[in-house]
């Protein structure tokens, strides 16, 4: 080989690496410190692809006394616990702060104060780091934490997402996009639980315990379904209806609720239940699909998972639950989504602000 062939096939060796390194960037799995605290759970994870390394989560009990969320006191706590959930998250998780990729946090919708402490706090770690910033839809992530754990390639997929602030049916296309279908117009349903379970002299937050009641019960209570339009929803006409039925009953029987507690949790639940499945086969059936997520707080209802998988059976559903640990308000879900954005290269600039009210975005370039 004389010098110019040596040269020539050095420099094709010399290119080829530098293809391979940059190939090795493109494809390199990000390591993502996600936060959450759109409401009243601190929340930090390390995530890296579809890797939770650590998830932690801190949840305000000071609310209880209140009988809801304070949201003067949810900003407080998130100041005092975000550094520690952050601190334990990076122990846990095994990692340095410099083996990360990028920071991402919740930027609504949301309280806004509890938005802002998150958002403000990974906008310094990235300044001081030099690390980039992205922000995730809350709604967005609660919808895809179907996926997490699990390698799901069969699109489109119908998800309701169901929590104490929201009650959704979207369309999730295979790029993740995201289609909006119906919504709440009023009460989401986990407030429904909540509201009507302070009724019953339940401490907050009631949606739990009216599942644990429903449980010792029978549904023999019959509470109207509300009619909306398409695939919306509305709680509030059963919120009244609860109010009306309790004040009928207890004046003529002041020990009504307690003689009867379970069975009424039974029958408000199933109306709930009813009113949300309704709905979701409606909108499996016009648009003609079969694969069904639920996500959100209330997705961890043992009745609405007990009659969702009754209605899988029926009609040939396919369903995708979060895991249980991912169903209420996590940071693992932030990052599960920021890993989608960070490959797409969707970064936020550090005037970015937090949303209290903000419409979930189409797809992940939004």
């Amino acid at each position: 080989m004389n010098l110019r062939e040596r040269y020539t096939f050095q420099s094709k060796i010399e290119i080829h690496f530098v293809k391979i390194q940059f190939l090795n960037k493109i494809m390199q799995v990000p390591l993502i410190l996600a936060i959450e605290s759109s409401c009243d759970d601190t929340s930090v994870a390390i995530v890296q692809g579809n890797r939770v390394l650590s998830n932690i989560i801190s949840s305000q009990q000071i609310h209880k006394k209140y009988g809801g969320v304070v949201p003067e006191a949810a900003s407080r706590a998130h100041l005092e616990m975000i550094i520690q959930c952050a601190e334990e998250a990076v122990s846990v998780a095994g990692i340095n702060l410099s083996d990360l990729n990028a920071i991402a946090a919740t930027q609504g919708p949301g309280l806004m104060g509890s938005l802002i402490v998150g958002l403000n706090f990974a906008k310094g770690l990235c300044k001081g780091m030099a690390k980039p910033l992205i922000t995730v839809h809350h709604l967005q992530a609660h919808a895809l934490s179907i996926f997490m754990d699990r390698d799901h390639t069969q699109f489109p997929v119908l998800c309701m997402i169901v929590s104490g602030g929201h009650t959704q049916l979207v369309l999730i296309q295979s790029d993740y996009s995201i289609q909006l279908i119906g919504q709440t117009v009023d009460d989401a349903a986990g407030e429904a639980f909540d509201k009507i379970g302070k009724l019953l002299g339940l401490k907050y937050p009631a949606g739990p315990e009216v599942d644990r009641l429903s449980r010792l019960g029978f549904p023999k209570y019959v509470f109207p379904k509300s009619k909306m339009d398409a695939y919306n929803f509305s709680f509030s006409g059963l919120k009244t209806a609860a109010l009306y039925f309790l004040q009928n009953n207890t004046r003529e029987n002041p020990e009504f609720i307690n003689q009867n507690i379970n069975d009424i949790c039974a029958s408000i639940q199933s109306a709930i239940i009813d009113m949300l499945l309704d709905k979701l086969e409606k909108a499996a059936n016009d648009f003609d699909i079969g694969h069904i997520g639920i996500s959100g707080g209330v997705s961890a209802n043992s009745g609405l998972r007990e009659k969702l998988q009754f209605k899988a059976v029926e009609k040939d559903w396919n369903l995708l639950f979060p895991k249980l640990q991912y169903c209420t308000d996590n940071a693992a879900m932030i990052g599960m989504v920021a890993t989608l954005k960070y490959k797409a290269g969707n970064f936020a600039s550090f005037d970015t602000p937090a949303l209290a009210r903000y419409a979930i975005p189409e797809n992940l370039s939004s």
